[in-house]
């Protein structure tokens, strides 16, 4: 699988801009889904020219939540393609589109990609199964990492997390995971970093991660 980083509050490409928000694309068995859109279409729709991801390609759109700074962009995005799946937790209405199916409960979206569920009324997170392991994506983890990654867990050994952590302090919960990728709204990078250099990947707009 490979996670190209779109919407991020800071840069990894001096050529994109930073934003708060967030939105990634993955890119798994041949589908194409954009998780979140950032707060702006403008920026969105800009970083994804200049990383040379065309709208019309995408598949499907999966919204973590409904605060503005994940679904600012998504009503330019729909502008541009409208022939899309979007995968919207219960707790939020998106634009129409193709389709839209509401989450509550966890489902199995693809073969290899699931979501957790809508977590305490507000939040889902994507789950992709890869050959080392889950790789977990979330936009703020509002519910808590360690709700998060115990639901995930159902769907087999977790091997990575990467999304917006926001206040996440609970370090210890990533000690068994093997790459952690601090994006968006977290605050204690950092600490992360300190306390596992070896599993940490900065984030910003631009910062591609492929898993095999």
């Amino acid at each position: 699988m490979k996670i190209t980083l779109i919407y991020d509050n800071e840069v990894y490409r001096e050529d994109l801009k930073a934003d708060w928000g967030f939105s990634c694309l993955v890119e798994v068995d041949g589908r194409r889904i954009l998780f979140d859109t950032g707060a702006d279409g403008k920026i969105l729709l800009d970083n994804m020219e200049k990383l040379g991801i065309k709208p019309e390609t995408i598949n499907e759109v999966f919204i973590s939540h409904s605060h503005r700074d994940h679904t600012g962009g998504l009503g330019d995005f729909l502008r541009v393609n409208n022939e899309i799946t979007i995968y919207s937790p219960s707790s939020y209405q998106p634009p129409q589109a193709k389709e839209i199916i509401m989450v509550k409960e966890p489902i199995q979206i693809h073969p290899n990609v699931f979501s957790t569920g809508e977590l305490n009324g507000i939040e889902q997170s994507m789950v992709v199964k890869t050959g080392k392991g889950l790789v977990v994506i979330d936009g703020c983890s509002h519910p808590g990492v360690g709700n998060i990654l115990q639901a995930a867990s159902r769907f087999g050994r977790i091997y990575a997390l990467i999304g917006g952590l926001h206040g996440f302090r609970e370090f210890d919960v990533l000690r068994d995971l093997s790459m952690v990728c601090p994006c968006h709204c977290t605050q204690f990078s950092s600490e992360i970093k300190s306390l596992y250099p070896e599993k940490y990947i900065s984030g910003g707009a631009g910062r591609v991660i492929e898993i095999e």
